[in-house]
């Protein structure tokens, strides 16, 4: 059972913090001798805390009130209205208390963000890289039932249909907020159809959610890249045989390699692909840090490690599992026809908690 906010020793000192600084900031905004700038930032800070001060105000009330009504439950006549208004507010607390644990929640700066979605074949030969396509058209319609923007900017095929690695940009709204937790090695076991004897085999490949970084997030120095062109493979008739547009840029520091080939366009192809190498440099920062979060917590952090096997799709038994958070659904075949909310919303939930229950531990 979860412990309300209110009677949480760390989490109320927290909310009582938060509640002075914006009774502070609230002087601060009526001084007459303010400056535009100072304004402007304690406007803003004010606004950021405005909805979590309101609910903890409120809660407060709800609980004061509900104490007074405890104490009319031995009056004869007064009772029954007492207990009436007991549920109520019993009802009113719930609701308060889960909206006040979500705006406790650490803020995810990347949670409005596009992502880039990488997937890649693992072990499993040819079967891992029927499951890489497998996986695209799996979040390609769930892209498409979200009406989000899917834009291929590489991608490695097979002859037989598979996919070795690629990479899509997915832009819409709540895209990174969504499919943040996808990130891992995801398993399938399945009879090949090239499989004469029915085995069953385990195959594997690599899923990443980059979140698009701006700019001012990761600062590139042209010195520290080598940008390579070269002729792009794929569809595209003659074209694609007569001009290098396609774009690799390496990332001298840290080896990291990026490519576009999607457009006929060198320019657009380095844009993506500059796009591209923000992201890694930026995820390669983030994992850093949650990292050190990790150990200073001395706690698992969801960290969305590419190498940590997070999900098993089994055919014989039409079964999925996240390992992550111990849930089967026997629903593979409709997961990978985009049915994926029944799979993201306890990750979402799951990850909210442990959250909230670090905040509360630290």
């Amino acid at each position: 059972m979860e412990t309300s906010p209110i009677e949480d020793r760390k989490l109320f000192e927290k909310l009582e913090e938060l509640e002075r600084k914006f009774i502070e900031l609230e002087k601060k905004l009526g001084a007459p001798d303010i400056s535009a700038q100072q304004r402007i930032r304690c406007s803003k800070e004010r606004s950021e805390l405005e909805d979590v001060v309101s609910v903890y105000a409120r809660l407060k009330e709800v609980v004061d009130i509900s104490n007074q009504s405890r104490e009319l439950l031995d009056d004869r006549e007064l009772a029954p209205l007492a207990r009436e208004e007991l549920n109520e507010l019993s009802k009113e607390r719930s609701e308060l208390e889960e909206r006040l644990r979500k705006l406790l929640l650490p803020k995810d700066p990347n949670i409005g963000k596009n992502v880039f979605l990488e997937i890649r074949a693992g072990a499993g030969g040819g079967e891992a890289a029927l499951f890489a396509a497998d996986l695209l058209r799996m979040y390609s319609r769930y892209c498409e039932n979200r009406r989000w923007k899917v834009d291929t900017i590489t991608i490695n095929e097979t002859g037989i249909g598979g996919i070795k690695e690629l990479v899509v940009k997915i832009e819409g709204r709540d895209v990174y907020g969504k499919l943040r937790y996808e990130s891992g090695v995801h398993r399938v076991q399945r009879i090949p159809s090239t499989e004469a004897g029915g085995r069953i085999h385990t195959s594997t490949a690599t899923v990443a959610v980059l979140p698009e970084a701006d700019e001012v997030d990761v600062e590139i120095d042209d010195k520290e890249i080598k940008v390579d062109t070269f002729r792009s493979s794929g569809p595209g008739g003659q074209h694609v045989n007569k001009t290098d547009s396609a774009i690799r840029i390496t990332h001298l520091p840290t080896g990291i390699v990026v490519q576009c080939q999607d457009d006929r366009s060198q320019q657009k192809n380095r844009v993506h692909a500059m796009s591209m190498l923000r992201a890694k440099l930026y995820e390669l920062e983030e994992s850093k840090r949650v990292r050190e979060i990790s150990r200073t917590r001395k706690t698992q952090v969801g960290s969305g490690d590419r190498s940590e096997k997070i999900r098993t799709y089994n055919f014989p038994q039409g079964r999925i599992t996240d390992h992550r958070i111990g849930l089967t659904l026997h629903k593979v075949e409709e997961v990978l026809r985009g049915d994926l909310d029944p799979l993201l919303e306890p990750l979402t939930s799951h990850f909210q908690a442990e959250s909230l229950k670090n905040l509360s531990e630290n």
